[in-house]
């Protein structure tokens, strides 16, 4: 059994529930309590209010990878969940931003907490690399196998220590998966490497296994309609029972996904919530 519940999104068609550019998503499973991600701001706090989701009895939390609109929200998680341990890729830390003309442009979008707020939060966090086992049907899969051909709809940059500045190969990025009787439930924020590259993570950590659900932001909002066909038709290949498209997938590929697959694509927006 697992129960998920959509605590920040870019949508809400939910009465007193708030919406922002970001993803949180709450899950039980195998007997935890599991926060993925936080959101951009602290309305994770006041929507986990509504939904009647207590933070301050999740197990664990786990980062996707390190932008803001998927980590702004830990700092005020950490003021109420003091114990939780947040698995986070050792290189989720970069100094990120877009790229323009070759160079980083714009507002850096890593993690933007403040050096105080980072240092109250370090004795929390749990620098991952390769695959962590949780237990036996819970992995974090850390950095994810790169897909042959594919190429990213929106690249980074960002800038080292030594002050030179080069292309992210998005190593900080990784999937939750979750075992159940019925197949795996993948969890992937923002598939920066290929929403295939999450499912490939997947299938390493648990060899054999089906698909029963993925929920995942796809990147896919501004892609060509050949290349939102070509990972359409990527996605149904690999075998997903079930997708829930979230996040940075665009309103143009969720619907091409709920075309092609029907009732087997499953919208969600913050205040949902999904029972499998």
């Amino acid at each position: 059994m697992i129960s998920i519940k959509f605590l920040v999104e870019n949508r809400t068609n939910k009465s007193g529930v708030l919406a922002e550019h970001g993803l949180a998503i709450y899950i039980e499973a195998c007997g935890k309590k599991i926060l993925f991600d936080a959101g951009s701001t602290d309305i994770i706090i006041e929507n986990a209010e509504r939904m009647g989701v207590k933070l301050d009895e999740i197990d664990m939390a786990v980062v996707s990878h390190g932008h803001y609109d998927h980590t702004g929200g830990f700092p005020a998680f950490c003021g109420i969940n003091e114990n939780a341990p947040i698995y986070i890729h050792r290189n989720a830390f970069r100094e990120i931003y877009d790229v323009k003309d070759g160079r980083p442009y714009g507002k850096m979008s890593g993690i933007r907490w403040t050096d105080e707020q980072r240092k109250a939060l370090e004795k929390r966090l749990v620098l991952t690399d390769g695959a962590v086992m949780i237990d036996e049907d819970i992995c974090i899969t850390g950095t994810l196998p790169d897909e042959e051909g594919f190429v990213p709809t929106e690249p980074f940059m960002y800038i080292d220590e030594d002050g030179s500045t080069k292309l992210d190969d998005m190593s900080h990025e990784q999937c939750l998966v979750i075992r159940q009787d019925e197949g795996l439930y993948v969890f992937s924020g923002c598939s920066h490497k290929g929403v295939v590259s999450a499912i490939n993570g997947a299938k390493a950590a648990f060899p054999g296994e089906d698909i029963a659900l993925l929920v995942a932001g796809m990147h896919l909002f501004n892609s060509s309609a050949e290349e939102r066909s070509r990972v359409v038709e990527k996605i149904t290949a690999a075998g997903a029972h079930k997708i829930i498209p979230v996040h940075c997938t665009g309103l143009e590929a969720i619907c091409d996904l709920k075309m092609k697959m029907g009732d087997r694509c499953i919208l969600a927006s913050a205040g949902d919530s999904y029972e499998g």
